[in-house]
C-alpha cells in the first residue's frame, strides 16, 4: 500500500516552552544570555508521538509567548485531516512553524517507521565535524577558551567589536594554532572594519567570515573581492533572493528556526547549491531536540555549527553524542527515527 507522505490524519497538537541554563554565559555583537529559553512543539495522531524545538528569535521580533500563541492557533486547524504542506500557507517563517514542521516530521518517521532521511529524500547520514563556538569577550578570555577547546577541528568566533577584534583574532589564532577558524561578526562590523580585518583573517587562517555588515546595508559588498569568502546569516531572510546573495556573499547560513521549518529548508538547500553557493547549517542555542532535524541537512552542507548541546549545563537525555567537536551518528529515540 502507498502511503501519501503528505497526508495528515486528525492530530492533537500541544506547545509549551523549556529553559536550558547554559554553562556560561553566551555573548555576541548583539548582547548576552545565561540561559537558552525554547518552545517544543508535539504532535500526536493514532498512537504515535512527534517533537519539534525551536528558539524564538529577538532579532526578527519573536518572543515565546507570542510563538506559543501562534502554534495554539494554527492547532485548531488540524483537529480535521490536513496536509503538511499546508503548514507553510498557514504560518510566516520563523521559529513556531520551525517547532511544528519538526514534530510532523519526527511523527512521521514514528508511524512509517522510516526515517526522515529516506522520508525527506535527503542522503544518510555520516558522522560530521560541528563548528564550537568562542563567545565575544575580551581577546585574553576568549584565548584562554580558545585553549580549552585547541583539541576541537573547527572553531567559530565571535566577533563584532571592531577596535579590538584583530587583537582577539591573533590571540585565538595563537591559542588553537592547529584549529579550522570560522569567524561570525553578527552584524557588527562597518565596510571599512571589513575591509581593515579581512585580510588579518586570512593571515589567521581563517576559512569563512559570517554577516560582517548589518543586514540592509550590505549591497556594498557587490563588486568586493574579500580574502577570505563571506556568509549570508541575518542577510538571508524575508523577500531578499538567492540571486541577490549570490552576488555578495559565497556561502548561506541555512537555520531551521529562521527559515521556518526542516521543509523549507531543505528547499531552499537546493535553492542554495543551484546558484553555486556553500551551505552552512547553524543554529539557536538550543538542545540536541533543536539540533537533529538540522543535522539531517549536514550531508548537504560544507560547515556544520550545531553545538547548541555543548552550550547547556545539561541537554535532554539521548542527546547528540558529540566526541572532540564531531557529531556521532547514532539512531537516537529522540528525533527522526522509527
Amino acid at each position: 500500500m502507498h502511503f501519501d507522505h503528505d497526508a495528515l490524519p486528525p492530530l492533537t497538537i500541544d506547545i509549551g516552552m523549556e529553559s536550558f541554563t547554559l554553562l556560561r554565559p553566551f555573548r555576541i555583537s548583539r548582547g548576552s544570555k545565561t540561559k537558552a529559553d525554547v518552545i517544543v512543539a508535539t504532535v500526536q495522531a493514532e498512537g504515535h508521538q512527534g517533537l519539534g524545538e525551536a528558539v524564538p528569535y529577538p532579532r526578527y521580533g519573536e518572543t515565546i509567548a507570542q510563538s506559543v500563541e501562534d502554534v495554539r492557533k494554527v492547532a485548531r486547524t488540524f483537529v480535521q485531516p490536513m496536509r503538511h504542506s499546508d503548514l507553510e500557507q498557514l504560518m510566516p517563517a520563523g521559529a513556531a512553524r520551525n517547532a511544528l514542521d519538526c514534530a510532523l516530521w519526527d511523527w512521521k518517521a514514528k508511524k512509517t517507521g522510516q526515517t526522515v532521511s529516506d522520508l525527506a529524500g535527503l542522503p544518510p547520514l555520516a558522522d560530521v565535524i560541528t563548528a564550537f563556538t568562542i563567545s565575544l569577550d575580551r581577546s585574553d578570555i576568549m584565548a584562554q577558551q580558545a585553549a580549552k577547546a585547541a583539541h576541537m577541528p573547527l572553531l567559530k568566533i565571535k566577533l563584532g567589536d571592531a577596535p579590538h577584534d584583530a587583537e582577539r583574532l591573533r590571540a585565538i589564532h595563537k591559542a588553537a594554532p592547529n584549529a579550522r577558524l570560522i569567524v561570525d561578526a553578527n552584524e557588527g562590523w562597518t565596510f571599512d572594519a571589513l575591509q581593515e580585518l579581512a585580510p588579518v583573517a586570512a593571515a589567521c587562517g581563517v576559512e569563512l567570515i559570517e554577516q560582517p555588515l548589518p543586514a540592509g546595508e550590505d549591497g556594498i559588498l557587490e563588486g568586493y573581492h574579500a580574502p577570505v569568502p563571506l556568509c549570508a546569516d541575518e542577510s538571508f531572510h524575508g523577500t531578499i533572493s538567492i540571486a541577490t546573495l549570490a552576488k555578495r556573499y559565497s556561502a548561506v547560513n541555512i537555520k531551521l528556526d529562521k527559515i521556518g521549518g526542516l521543509s523549507a529548508a531543505i528547499r531552499q538547500c537546493r535553492t542554495v547549491q543551484s546558484a553555486g553557493m556553500d551551505i552552512f547549517i547553524g543554529c539557536m542555542v538550543g538542545s540536541s531536540l533543536a539540533m537533529m532535524p538540522a543535522l539531517h541537512l549536514s550531508p548537504l552542507a560544507r560547515w556544520v555549527d550545531l553545538d547548541g548541546p555543548l552550550l547547556l549545563a545539561k541537554d535532554r537525555a539521548n542527546g547528540l553524542t558529540i566526541e572532540d567537536g564531531v557529531i556521532k551518528v547514532s539512531r537516537s529515540g529522540l528525533w527522526g527515527f522509527p
